[in-house]
Order: structure tokens, then sequence, then C-alpha cells
């Protein structure tokens, strides 16, 4: 073969290699990019009656409503050392004495299972209009020493229920 063929095969050949990486490149450029986002910590799940709700099932967000640093953070830990799911820590807008558990549903099993693990927990309706975290909500207060020693591992159900549950439980 001649010289001036080779060449120009050569060059059709690479030219034709330079448009088809031009066209990978395009095509990766203007693709959108990859959702990172993490998935939800909950979602509501609904469950009827006479189910059994585990700890591992229910989503707990515990705020600070005492003066003594690092209260909420500590006790988020041992809940996830029982199993709960973890959600989110803070400070209460508020101080309380005790253990409050913001819901408007005392009946709800996700509530009811969060509540005994501690003593004298109280059940009230948070402030009107504010959402302080995901799950059940707990706020200790100042009279707050200790979680039950006894770890209750679940409740049953007594009316059909919707809570915020870790997608896949």
């Amino acid at each position: 073969m001649r010289d001036g063929v080779k060449s120009a095969l050569t060059l059709g050949v690479l030219c034709l290699v330079l448009v088809g990486a031009g066209a990978w490149g395009w095509q990766a450029l203007t693709e959108p990019l990859p959702d990172n986002a993490p998935p939800p910590l909950c979602t509501d799940t609904t469950v009827a009656a006479g189910t059994d709700v585990f700890r591992d099932q229910v989503a707990v967000s515990v705020f600070n409503g005492s003066t003594r640093s690092g209260l909420a953070g500590a006790t988020m830990e041992q809940l996830e050392e029982r199993g709960f799911v973890g959600a989110d820590t803070g400070n209460a807008p508020r101080r309380i004495r005790g253990v409050q558990i913001w819901s408007d549903e005392p009946r709800n099993p996700a509530v009811r299972l969060v509540k005994r693990q501690f003593r004298k927990a109280a059940v009230v309706p948070g402030p009107e209009g504010e959402s302080l975290g995901r799950g059940v909500v707990v706020v200790l207060g100042q009279s707050y020493s200790s979680l039950r020693e006894k770890e209750i591992e679940k409740v049953t159900a007594r009316a059909d229920a919707t809570f915020c549950s870790p997608p896949g439980s």
C-alpha cells in the first residue's frame, strides 16, 4: 500500500475515534447528576390492631428541657442502644420538669413503647403549630434521672395506628 493511502486511512480512523469519544463525552457531560440525597430517616407506617410494634420500628427525637448540658444526647445514645432509631436531638423551646412525650396520640403504640422506657413520663400535646422533631418526641426536664432498668421490647397496637418508622422495618 502506498504511503499516501496509509496516511489517509490512519487519519480517517483517528477522526472516527475522535468523533466517537466526543459523542461519549457530550453524553456524560449532559447526563443528570446522581441523586446523593440520603433516604428519609422514617416514613409514615400504618399498623393494624393486634400487630406488635418493636423498638427498631420506632424513630425517636430527644430534647433537653433542663439546664443540664448533654442530657438529650446521652439519653438518645441509651435509647439507640436499646434498639430505637435515633432521629433528632437538641434543646427544647422551654424548661420542663420530669419527662414529657409530646404527642396528640397517647394510645399510639410507638408513643406507648417509648413512654414505657421512662419512669413517670407524661404524654402531653406539644406546643401548637410547633414540630420539634421526627418520630416520637421526648422532652427531658430537670428532674429526669435515667431510663427504666427494665427494657420493654415491644407493645401491641390496640387499634390501627400510624407512626414514623424507618423504611423497610
